[in-house]
């Protein structure tokens, strides 16, 4: 009978012994994605080249990589530099703005040696990295740290959005959002800093004068009343929370006009996609089709007949859900939502237990981004939300964002694979 030797088995466990704490659910689940997204793209492009599903997983294969040695790398050192990174996140949105180059309406990327590169998306893991850096000094317990931390991350946002490149934008708030609340802010606070978007939401929608003045007199009330509860001097905030909303509305009005054309016909088609079929409504009366026709088990990888024809533009990359409805029906579009689920319970469970606060905010804001990617994804292409260009973590095609996701996930496993806490 053959024996393994126990020089050899001693040489690989010394091989592997630098990675020996880190989760290896939150890994092979990340891998499994990123497998079937390489699938999944290529069942899109089954009538053209098949390069991108190719690209995705080399690209993939390399982010393993980098997530590997980030694994291994001392994530609290990050500290020493997070202003050079800061500084360098800044630069490189800068740069988009002078020799970028545009597509479909916005600049967003660079050309480095015939690949186009998104700064913007790189820019999500320089946003996390600053705000867990400054939230571990300046507790969010108070309003000027709120402030302070906000200011700070105004700069590389601000680049984003005028690129223009909502959807990341949109990202950057979510991961603000998230990180504040770990760091101890109250929740009225942050309904609070939220509270504009939604007066500006509430000024753009047509409703009938007697029920709109019902509408804002409700919601007033309500900001009132959170303000006074949220705050020591409860007329003074209760008023300013009412003018910075009323505010907030005036000027989203008339920001409207400065929005593209493009922007306005998502926000609007979304709500009824019906009144433009051949126009902006298109992706997602198609994307609905599909989604609807997959089924209970779907109608098998490469069988799906919109898919096939490819009558959903970008599938491969905005809207990859339609494919994984379409294809792999309700019992697979549930078992990727089960596995983003185990992806977020990981991370938490990786923040819970890290052994310093720099760690979990690293984990807590790339929860954050996790989870607003996957809700926007999914629910533009179901009609629940406008099409912001958002991709589906690790499972849509695009380089720089599957890069991106690798790299919060190798600072995940850093800060797991360095705790001195029982694991879960």
């Amino acid at each position: 009978m053959l024996r393994r030797s126990p020089f050899k088995f001693q040489q690989w466990k010394a091989w592997i012994q630098p990675w020996q704490g880190m989760d290896k659910i939150l890994f092979g689940v990340v891998v499994t994605l990123t497998l079937l997204g390489g699938l999944l793209i290529r069942s899109t492009q089954l009538r053209g080249g098949w390069t991108d599903w190719v690209q995705h997983w080399v690209t993939g294969l390399v982010g393993i990589g980098i997530a590997l040695l980030l694994a291994r790398f001392r994530y609290h050192l990050i500290l020493r530099w997070h202003w050079i990174l800061y500084l360098l996140t800044n630069l490189s949105l800068l740069l988009v703005v002078f020799i970028g180059t545009s597509e479909l309406g916005a600049q967003r990327w660079i050309s480095v040696g015939g690949f186009n590169l998104q700064p913007s998306e790189f820019a999500k893991v320089g946003a996390i990295i600053s705000l867990a850096a400054l939230l571990q000094h300046w507790r969010a317990d108070k309003l000027v740290s709120i402030f302070r931390t906000l200011a700070i991350i105004a700069l590389p946002w601000g680049l984003v959005l005028i690129q223009p490149d909502l959807g990341t934008s949109l990202v950057f708030g979510a991961v603000s959002i998230g990180m504040l609340y770990w760091a101890r802010a109250k929740l009225g606070w942050i309904f609070l800093a939220l509270s504009p978007l939604i007066s500006v939401i509430l000024s753009n929608i047509p409703i009938q004068e007697p029920l709109k003045y019902q509408i804002y007199g409700g919601w007033a009330f309500f900001l009132a009343s959170v303000a006074a509860f949220s705050f020591k001097h409860k007329i003074f905030a209760a008023i300013s929370a009412v003018s910075l909303n009323g505010l907030a509305g005036f000027l989203g009005q008339k920001a409207w006009g400065l929005l593209k054309d493009y922007q306005q016909e998502r926000i609007i088609l979304f709500i009824e996609p019906e009144k433009d079929p051949l126009g902006g409504g298109y992706h997602l009366i198609q994307s609905r089709i599909a989604i609807g026709s997959g089924g209970l088990f779907g109608q098998g990888l490469n069988n799906g007949h919109q898919t096939k024809l490819q009558f959903i533009p970008e599938q491969h990359t905005d809207f990859i859900f339609s494919a994984i409805g379409e294809q792999l029906g309700y019992v697979g579009s549930v078992a990727i939502l089960v596995a983003f689920w185990v992806i977020c319970w990981r991370l938490v469970m990786i923040a819970r237990t890290s052994k310093d606060d720099f760690g979990s905010l690293l984990c807590i804001g790339i929860l954050s981004m996790v989870i607003f990617q996957v809700f926007v994804n999914i629910s533009m292409t179901i009609g629940l939300a406008p099409v912001t260009g958002i991709p589906l973590p690790w499972i849509s095609y695009g380089r720089s964002a599957l890069l991106t996701n690798f790299i919060a996930l190798g600072l995940a496993e850093s800060v797991a694979n360095h705790r001195q806490v029982k694991r879960f």
